[in-house]
């Protein structure tokens, strides 16, 4: 079936949906697709994530694709600005570009069982003009990292007069020169942005932690023009590179952990805390909760600035946000000219409406569920056509992109019979996602992710709904290939039999290998006897 006779549609233009739209050219040859992207340029987080001291926590070289590695990054951990231009420059190579209609937002997509699509409604961002469309495959790349969180609980958040705003949405022209800055929350963000805020004398921070997080040393560690040409001109040179790096993080995870090893581990992260931060703030920063349970923080020059005469922590609490500051639980008022909340994203809740068959909704199944919640982070019951990337429980402590690379082959294999007209849907069953599920979450309430109060838990101590719990190889297992039996196939007539046929093929095949084998071996038993009874 032809591309004008069939489209998909691809829910934002980060990396995972960046990634998707290359594999649909390069893989299936396809090219009757639409990203929408709310954004006016392409990168996702990286193109929102501007703040001073924007990078990445992965080594770069496992943080890229691995279809289309690049030998001249600067740094072992790329910065926000490098980042963002390998992703712009990759979607012109891939001419990407006039399949994206970018400042705008998708407002619904509705599934029409008789017609075998979705409509789509789409809205300009500036406009607010809505356009209306069809698409028979819709695959939403939004993540987890899609609506920024702000601390509405904390009484006064609207009063403030000054310029307030959260690290996701930093503000181009704000100038934090003479300026006194409340920082509220200390975990991946503002653990990069504090360093590089204060290294301008005049900038008075102060970081309000209520819950100390773990650290572990990441440093930037330039690479050299010599290693780069490496890179770029020796074969299998740089792949190398990235297959040590990926081994030194996925290796580890294979191993069991013994309460002796887990002890040791939090010893030395301990260590490294309390050898690296002023002795005034030893008796607040190692966390209670066991390292992993929250996401541990790359110090990449955090801990450092806390010696800074211009750094201070606060660990009194917010009692209430006023017009000019912040006053403390213990009373104290504090005046700012700028707050910036590091405080995260709403993961808990999906950001759009997508019904399926039956009047089925996306939020629908995760509040039917307690929390987010999907077959192998990919396909929800009762939604045809409709998957994830970077979905519920997908969360590891690896590369993002190998995840999502590993998602993005999976969803070729299904929407590849839909594009063709060799079926019309795929919908994933009831019954195989509730025992995933059912696994998943057994492993998890084993695990050190419920030890804490977490934003990856509905509710915060609810249940835990982004982190994956086994090692990525299981993860890569898992999803290298369809199991068909799991999906419910409609209009699927011309692929049952093609299927059969390569199965009859195989088994044709097969046989013959062992036919070929058995008379390679018995011709050979035949003269060997032969030639022992000569003698």
């Amino acid at each position: 079936m032809s591309d004008t006779q069939r489209r998909v549609v691809i829910i934002g233009a980060g990396i995972a949906g960046l990634s998707q739209a290359i594999a649909i050219k390069t893989k299936l040859g396809f090219h009757n697709f639409t990203i929408y992207e709310k954004g006016s340029e392409v990168g996702g987080v990286w193109r929102a994530n501007t703040y001073p001291g924007c990078s990445s926590d992965l080594d770069i070289h496992w943080y890229s694709l691995s279809t289309d590695l690049y030998p001249y990054w600067n740094k072992s951990h790329g910065l926000q600005p490098e980042i963002q231009a390998y992703w712009i420059e990759l979607s012109k190579k891939h001419n990407l570009y006039p399949h994206i209609a970018f400042n705008t937002k998708v407002l619904s997509a509705e599934w029409d069982d008789a017609k075998q699509q979705y409509t789509i409604v789409a809205e300009d961002v500036f406009s607010g003009k809505r356009t209306t469309s069809v698409a028979h495959v819709v695959i939403s790349a939004l993540g987890i990292m899609e609506a920024p969180k702000i601390p509405y609980e904390i009484p006064g958040v609207r009063k403030f007069q000054g310029a307030s705003f959260h690290s996701a949405e930093w503000p181009a022209s704000i100038d934090m020169q003479n300026k006194r800055v409340a920082v509220i929350g200390n975990a991946s963000s503002g653990a990069q942005f504090v360093p590089s805020v204060s290294e301008d004398p005049s900038v008075e921070v102060v970081n309000f932690i209520r819950t100390p997080t773990w650290f572990f040393n990441r440093p930037h560690i330039p690479y050299s023009d010599t290693e780069k040409w490496i890179f770029a001109n020796i074969p299998l040179a740089m792949r190398l590179h990235r297959a040590c790096i990926m081994f030194w993080f996925v290796a580890p995870l294979h191993l069991p952990m013994s309460d002796k090893a887990l002890r040791k581990q939090r010893d030395a992260m301990t260590k490294y805390i309390l050898n690296n931060i002023p002795h005034r703030y030893r008796s607040h920063m190692i966390p209670d909760h066991p390292p992993g349970c929250k996401r541990t923080v790359a110090d990449s020059g955090f801990l450092e600035s806390l010696s800074r005469p211009n750094v201070t922590l606060n660990f009194d609490g917010i009692a209430e946000i006023v017009e000019n500051g912040i006053i403390t639980k213990t009373g104290e008022m504090l005046p700012f000219d700028v707050i910036v909340y590091a405080t995260g994203f709403i993961g808990e809740r999906y950001p759009m409406h997508v019904r399926g068959s039956n009047g089925a909704t996306v939020q629908g199944y995760y509040d039917a569920h307690g929390g987010p919640t999907a077959y192998i982070g990919t396909a929800i019951p009762d939604t045809p056509n409709f998957y994830l990337i970077n979905g519920p429980n997908t969360g590891t402590r690896t590369s993002a992109i190998f995840i999502a690379e590993v998602q993005v082959a999976y969803i070729l294999q299904l929407i590849e019979p839909v594009l063709t007209g060799s079926a019309s849907s795929f919908t994933i069953k009831a019954t195989p996602t509730d025992t995933y599920n059912a696994k998943l979450q057994d492993q998890l309430s084993r695990s050190v992710h419920v030890h804490c109060f977490s934003w990856a838990r509905t509710n915060g101590t609810d249940k835990v709904f982004y982190p994956f719990p086994w090692p990525a190889t299981v993860w890569w297992w898992w999803l290298r290939k369809p199991n068909w039996d799991h999906y419910v196939a409609v209009g699927a007539e011309k692929w049952v039999w093609a299927r059969r046929i390569e199965a009859v093929k195989n088994i044709l095949k097969c046989n013959a290998v062992l036919t070929l084998s058995w008379l390679y071996i018995s011709g050979s038993a035949r003269r060997i006897l032969h030639d022992m009874l000569k003698r």
